[in-house]
């Protein structure tokens, strides 16, 4: 998988300001909804919550990949935004959470999603794309440093 394959310019923002894990969701929800006709970022937000009820999508060093299924026919989306401030996120290592890397896949599409969470996951714990990540101080060169 190919993070340009999920992400596009839109869809990155660096730097936004969220008190918790809730506001950062709703930046996230609001920041695919812009972008994607079809979504409605309150329905994305419920999604998410949702899935934070399963267990928290914080898989330590900082990250986040909260994510859901969603009725598209395009394929995976995604969307990536960093925080100006980390928060509490209840991850697995306790850290608070400053990089959040939202997926959302088609209902239908249970082998790529896991594929996909799969290789997001292991991109985002090697430590120079985590820095390279949180060093863009503008959605630009955040975009830029994710799919570069």
């Amino acid at each position: 998988m190919q993070i340009q394959s999920l992400l596009t310019p839109e869809r990155t923002r660096s730097g936004l300001e969220a008190s918790g894990k809730r506001s950062a969701l709703e930046l996230l929800a609001q920041t695919i909804a812009q972008d994607i006709s079809g979504i409605d970022a309150d329905d994305l937000l419920r999604r998410f919550l949702a899935r934070e009820r399963l267990g928290s999508t914080g898989i330590g060093h900082g990250i986040a990949i909260p994510h859901c299924r969603v009725s598209i026919s395009a394929g995976a989306i995604g969307a990536l935004i960093t925080l100006s401030q980390p928060i509490e996120f209840d991850a697995i290592d306790a850290e608070p959470v400053d990089i959040l890397f939202a997926m959302l896949v088609p209902e239908e599409a249970h082998d790529e999603h896991l594929k996909n969470l799969a290789a997001l996951a292991g991109a985002l714990t090697r430590s120079e794309f985590r820095n390279r990540l949180r060093t863009a101080d503008t959605n630009a060169a955040l975009y830029n440093a994710a799919v570069n």
